[in-house]
């Protein structure tokens, strides 16, 4: 029997259902060795650029065997079009709207009318740093953090014991010849091992990896490698770039060599894990935080939509899941999955028991307070790990999403998209992936069914936004619902 961390909006149900949860946590692993764990995240990454998701242009070896040595999951979800609320729902497990995590956090505060310490995760969440480190893990996130840069949001506050990277969301990528902000632990990093930080991230990952096993040899860790790559400014070193040199466009060159980088270091963690006898008790996860961006080369493949919108192409990501000792290989998952299903997979597997949920409210803020601990008392994901290791599980999921005036829901095989700037329109994603045939008119009941639910749920989330976004997100996102139809691969060329 299966239970399932979800988000479920009415009365207590929701404490039976959680104390089933940590109670199937707390039984999962009993008696066998926990897994390592290892997160590798892409930063703007396109849908169609690995060779196995299509592309014929892109070098990515190390990444398509990691896909032949598990599972790829053709139909993975993240919580946002955008990268921070991305990465907050990731690390949360809980749907970032819940906490008013809904738009992009930029570079200032002065940006946003809101208040400094709301610039970022709310310390009322807990991470997969916090869960894991509690349960007995060594924890550390490589690269790109872009959670809040106030020191009540830094990563060794929340959950890490090691951080090397940047705290806001985009850095260059030859950082000893420039300006830059990379730190360690609090202190700026003076020498770096690799002059492209790319390669120096792994450099720094694989570091800590080592420690570990020479000073605590019987701990089980937990390593995030937030790559920002290949996230704009768009850099790629000399030699990667001679590797593509039969693209002529630009951009898709040096985003091709900047994806060869990203590979580069996946087939390095795979081979230190091998080397070191870690690979079969070392769970990995692969995905992108959202769909490919306008501004940097990517190809989302068959699906419509970029980074930004609410269309497959702007949260439907390529999602690879391996542990070698638990989870066949060879397989190819076309079931719904979320980015939200990392928290409770990761705490099955470690059988652990997953922190208790804080009440987000001050003891002041007595208004709506029964409404409030009543939401925040679930996460919104499910454990893959009986999906993963092929157990029959037929299930339907429901998914929400909401961005600067556009929301949507995913339900079973029917996905529902409020767009900020025409009428709503619904698809049958399961066999529609290109989002090409308009189904309101054609299903009018449903289609209200599931405009009704999602103003249901809207209207069920217990604050408003904690800041405002950019206005591009508004404004140029809506002519990306149209302006970026499923196209071929570009050539090599033009």
């Amino acid at each position: 029997m299966l239970f399932r961390i979800r988000t479920v909006w009415t009365g207590p149900f929701v404490l039976v259902l959680l104390s089933l949860v940590l109670g199937t946590f707390a039984c999962a692993a009993e008696g066998e060795t926990r897994p390592n764990i290892v997160v590798i995240l892409a930063d703007d990454m396109g849908y169609g650029d690995l060779g196995c998701q299509g592309s014929e242009t892109l070098r990515t070896p190390n990444l398509d065997r990691l896909a032949e040595s598990g599972v790829l999951c053709t139909q993975a979800y993240v919580a946002s079009a955008v990268c921070s609320p991305s990465r907050a729902g990731l690390l949360t497990g809980r749907d970032p709207r819940r906490f008013g995590y809904e738009g992009n956090l930029n570079a200032s505060p002065s940006n946003y009318a809101t208040r400094v310490e709301l610039l970022g995760l709310p310390s009322s969440e807990h991470t997969l740093g916090d869960h894991l480190r509690n349960a007995g893990y060594a924890t550390a996130i490589i690269g790109k953090w872009h959670l809040g840069i106030g020191p009540m949001h830094h990563p060794n506050r929340r959950g890490f014991d090691h951080f090397c990277g940047m705290l806001g969301g985009s850095h260059h990528y030859f950082p000893a010849t420039m300006k830059h902000s990379i730190e360690r632990n609090g202190t700026r990093v003076q020498d770096f091992s690799s002059d492209y930080l790319t390669d120096f991230f792994t450099d720094e990952g694989l570091r800590f990896i080592r420690q570990q096993r020479t000073e605590s040899p019987q701990q089980p860790w937990f390593v995030f490698f937030s790559y920002n790559a290949p996230h704009t400014p768009m850099h790629a070193t000399d030699a990667d770039l001679e590797v593509f040199a039969a693209i002529k466009d630009k951009k898709r060159r040096t985003y091709a060599a900047m994806m060869y980088a990203l590979d580069r270091g996946v087939g390095r963690i795979c081979d230190e894990l091998k080397h070191s006898g870690q690979w079969d008790q070392t769970m990995i996860m692969f995905l992108s935080d959202n769909g490919g961006a306008t501004n940097n080369g990517s190809w989302n493949g068959p699906l419509r939509g970029v980074k930004g919108c609410l269309r497959e192409g702007g949260i439907r990501v390529p999602m690879i899941c391996t542990w070698p000792a638990k989870i066949p290989a060879g397989q190819v998952h076309d079931g719904v999955v979320s980015s939200l299903d990392l928290l409770p997979t990761f705490m099955a597997a470690a059988g652990a028991e997953c922190l208790p949920l804080s009440d987000p409210l001050s003891h002041e803020d007595k208004s709506n307070r029964k409404r409030m601990v009543r939401l925040s008392g679930t996460h919104d994901g499910v454990n893959l790990l009986p999906r993963l290791m092929r157990k029959d599980i037929n299930d339907t999921r429901r998914l929400y999403w909401r961005l600067q005036g556009q929301a949507a829901i995913l339900d079973g095989k029917d996905k529902l998209v409020r767009l900020s700037h025409r009428p709503a329109e619904m698809f049958d994603v399961s066999s529609d992936v290109s989002e090409t045939y308009e189904l309101s008119q054609d299903q009018p009941e449903r289609f209200r069914q599931l405009m009704s639910e999602l103003g249901r749920w809207e209207s069920s989330l217990p604050t408003v936004p904690l800041w405002g976004s950019s206005p591009y997100w508004s404004g140029d996102s809506a002519k990306h619902y149209d302006g970026w139809a499923p196209r071929p691969e570009p050539p090599t060329e033009p």
